[in-house]
Order: structure tokens, then sequence, then C-alpha cells
């Protein structure tokens, strides 16, 4: 009888041994699993803020060189504007008085060397305008690339036209209306050096949400897969990065090239 209650409470006891081993195991695995927990949101957290604090270091860097590059196209304009502009108009007054004291035979041959002198007048004067972005935001997104797109119709193509589809909705950030200016310059830009197009033309579509841009040529297009990316797209694709807009190109061999440009205004 003595027996019996002794390995009663032998066995008692090993029930509460073995419970408290089991309570101290499952205090000990949730406080692991705890730790784990905490220190993998840790963890998180500091790669969270190290991926913010590059692309805020990034967009700092890529902000810093649009706008040196936006100091740099203005002095540029000035310089076509001021000192290029006057040098041309000098030419063109001095070629005018030589053309008065000469015989009329001799006249006619200064016919064409005069208007070549005003066309180049007014392109660098229609040139120094898109290089300054101060002139760009007075006279307005739509009417900049109107005039952009005239220029470079005088200049080579056969038309380069405009379309705007929706109602006009005005930047709030005024920076991003000439950084999208400046995407789509680079654009026509890389159309007149290589495309070899004859039609070039630019859709703003204006959205509830949205700014939508296409821009195409009808050129000879080429591989996206096998095109060196120069410096060109890689400003193209930074200036969009910076204003969080959506970027893409589009293009084949013999199909022209597309830009299409999403810019949230929300």
């Amino acid at each position: 009888m003595v027996q019996t209650r002794e390995q009663l409470a032998s066995t008692a006891s090993e029930r509460y041994l073995l419970a408290y081993m089991i309570t101290v195991l499952v205090v000990v695995t949730l406080l692991v699993i705890i730790f784990f927990v905490v220190f993998q949101k840790r963890k998180n957290k500091l790669l969270l803020e190290k991926i913010k604090q590059q692309q805020a270091f990034e967009e700092e860097i890529a902000q810093a060189q649009t706008e040196i590059q936006e100091q740099t196209l203005k002095n540029i304009g000035w310089e076509l504007h001021d000192n290029v502009g006057q040098l041309l108009s000098f030419a063109n007054m001095q070629l005018s008085i030589l053309k008065m004291q000469v015989a009329e035979d001799v006249k006619e041959k200064f016919k064409d060397t005069s208007e070549a002198l005003k066309n180049s007048l007014s392109e660098v004067r229609a040139l120094s305008k898109t290089l300054n972005n101060e002139v760009v935001l007075n006279i307005g997104f739509e009417k900049s690339i109107t005039n952009e797109l005239d220029r470079l119709k005088r200049m080579k193509f056969t038309s380069a036209e405009l379309k705007t589809v929706g109602e006009k909705i005005d930047f709030t950030n005024k920076k991003h209306e000439i950084i999208i200016f400046r995407i789509l310059q680079e654009f026509m830009s890389n159309s007149v050096k290589y495309s070899e197009a004859s039609n070039l033309s630019v859709t703003i579509e204006y959205k509830k949400e949205s700014i939508k841009i296409i821009a195409t040529d009808d050129g000879k297009g080429f591989d996206l897969n096998e095109v060196e990316k120069g410096a060109g797209l890689i400003n193209m694709k930074s200036r969009a990065s910076l204003i969080h807009a959506e970027f893409d190109l589009l293009s084949k061999p013999n199909e022209g090239v597309q830009l299409v440009l999403n810019y949230p205004i929300t």
C-alpha cells in the first residue's frame, strides 16, 4: 500500500516535471520566435531605410545633374541669342550695305547668301528660346512643343505636328513641365540625327489622374536589344524616373520609334 502511494507520488512528480519542462520549452520557443520576428522586422526596417536613403541620394544626384544641365542650356541659349545672333545680324547688315554698292547684275548673286543668313538668324533665335527654361515656362508647355516641331519641320521633316486629347491640365510642378519638355526635345533630337524619318508627331492626352504623351517618328527604327544605350536614352530615362513618370521606348527595324510617357498628376 505504501509502495503504491510512493509510485503514485513519483508518477505525479514526473508529470509535473514533464509539464514544467514542456512549459519551459514552449516559453523558450515562443521567445525565440518573438526574438526572430522582432529581429527580422528590425532588419527589414533597416534595409528599407537604406533603400530609401539610396533612392533619395540618387534622386538628389539626378536633380543636381538636371539643374546643372538646365543652367548649361540656359547659358548656351543666351550665347546663341546675344552673341551668335548679333554676329549674324551684323553679317547680314554688312552684306546689305555691300549689296547696295555693287552693280545690278551682281546683286542677284547676293540673294542666296542673304537668304541663308536670315534663315540662320531665325533658327538661332528659335533654338535659343527652347534652350532657356524661363522662356519655355513663359510661353507654355504646348506652345514650346509646337515651336520646336515647327523649327524641326523647317529643318528636316515633311510634317511635324502636335495633337492634344482631352481637357488641358496645367502642371502643378513647373520643374516637371521643363523635365518632360527636355525628354521630348531629346527624342526629337535623336529623330533628327538618326531616324531618317519624314514625319514626326507628338500627342498629349490629358486624363483624370495622368498626362500621357506619345512621340512618334516614321524613320528606320532599331532593335532595342541591340542598340547601344547612349547618353540620350539614359538622360530620358533618368529624367522620367526623377518625376516618377512611366517611360517606355518602342521600336523595331523599319517601323520607326515611339516614346510613351505617363506622368501622374496626383
